[in-house]
């Protein structure tokens, strides 16, 4: 399946739209990562750890829409847009949504 952030793809004209489909993960925030992050963040450097949940959290919020544009008959998904946004109380909770169009090209 094509997903793309641009309101089309070159030279393959959308023959239907299905509509908007999105995905969403909302991942915790883990007590140890937290405190290895803090560390990080005093002495400098990235923090891998929270790079790696915010990518597989990112990867699973695009799976998830891709599977819901191909359930109505898409063949590609244009006009993606992620957002990331912090939930719960302290920012204890991380959402990863992905949306788009779900076309047939």
């Amino acid at each position: 399946m094509i997903v793309t952030t641009t309101n089309g793809v070159d030279g393959r004209p959308v023959q239907r739209y299905y509509g908007i489909v999105t995905g969403e993960v909302i991942v915790g925030a883990n007590l140890f990562r937290d405190i290895f992050a803090s560390i990080r963040d005093i002495v400098g450097g990235r923090a891998g750890s929270y790079e790696e949940v915010l990518g597989r959290a990112r990867e699973e919020a695009l799976a998830e829409m891709r599977t819901r544009a191909a359930s109505l008959g898409a063949n590609a998904v244009i006009g993606v847009d992620l957002d990331y946004e912090v939930l719960g109380s302290k920012g204890s909770m991380l959402m990863v949504s992905a949306t788009g169009t779900a076309v047939y090209v």
